[in-house]
């Protein structure tokens, strides 16, 4: 491969794009890796992907000033693709983080090393889980394969604004609070079931002491429905990794100028 100028500052806006992306996945996007970790991950990848990417015909700007501006959009390009991977996985965290609410582990939460916040017991396992069913069902190939079509779809220092980019990455991120609803629907729907029968034993035997009674058998339902909703998640998992390619080939062409 000739080196030269262009080819150094053509790598640098790949190693630019690809930063952001990877310093945002849900496997990289934690205080466990240190950031000179995930730069060199980052530059590996660069390394192994820039001979294979299309750069196109970028014309490289003489002055800094217009060199910021590629760098921006690969910035804003590498944001974008790391908000749509992280959406879902964020999906399933809340639902682990209503379900544990619900079944009464909120004052069980513990200090998340990753995030440096409380966090839910069963939000911070179905968010473990579910970045190990991604790895099993190959998503990271997918994944890679898709930032590899990014560059084929959006050369380096190309970019366009398109109004439709903003009505989805927020139908996205509404898509959040679905994902949560469907995969802890089952535990959602039978706490709460088992909330309105404590409230009726109530009312019929006032001088039951609920609170000895209920603690217990929340815990238990909750914790049965809960490996209900991990088979889910699976199904799910499967699912959403075969549609990731399509999904952010979709999105790279909203930016397509």
């Amino acid at each position: 491969m000739p080196v030269n100028f262009d080819t150094i500052e053509g790598f640098f806006l790949v190693l630019t794009r690809l930063s952001v992306l990877v310093f945002m996945l849900p496997f990289f996007n934690t205080q466990v890796f240190p950031a000179l970790v995930k730069a060199g991950f980052s530059l590996v990848l660069a390394i192994i992907l820039f001979p294979v990417i299309s750069i196109g015909d970028t014309g490289f700007p003489n002055s800094l000033t217009a060199f910021a501006g590629l760098i921006t959009i690969e910035l804003i390009v590498g944001m974008v693709l790391g908000l749509m991977v992280m959406a879902v996985f964020e999906g399933v965290r809340i639902m682990g983080q209503v379900v544990g609410f619900e079944t009464g582990f909120a004052i069980a939460n513990v200090f998340d090393p990753q995030s440096g916040a409380q966090i839910s017991l069963l939000a911070n396992f179905a968010f473990f889980l579910s970045m190990v069913l991604f790895l099993l069902f190959n998503g990271h190939h997918i994944l890679l394969h898709a930032v590899k079509e990014s560059f084929d779809i959006l050369p380096v220092g190309s970019m366009a604004m398109n109004p439709s980019l903003v009505e989805r990455m927020l139908s996205v991120t509404g898509d959040m609070f679905v994902i949560a609803l469907k995969i802890g629907g089952p535990a959602i729907a039978a706490l709460l079931l088992t909330k309105v029968a404590f409230g009726l034993i109530t009312k019929l035997i006032p001088q039951m002491n609920i609170m000895i009674v209920a603690f217990p058998v929340q815990i238990a339902v909750g914790l049965f429905f809960f490996s209900i909703c991990l088979t889910v998640l699976r199904h799910f998992m499967g699912t959403y990794v075969e549609q990731l390619g399509t999904f952010l080939v979709g999105i790279l062409k909203l930016l397509s100028p």
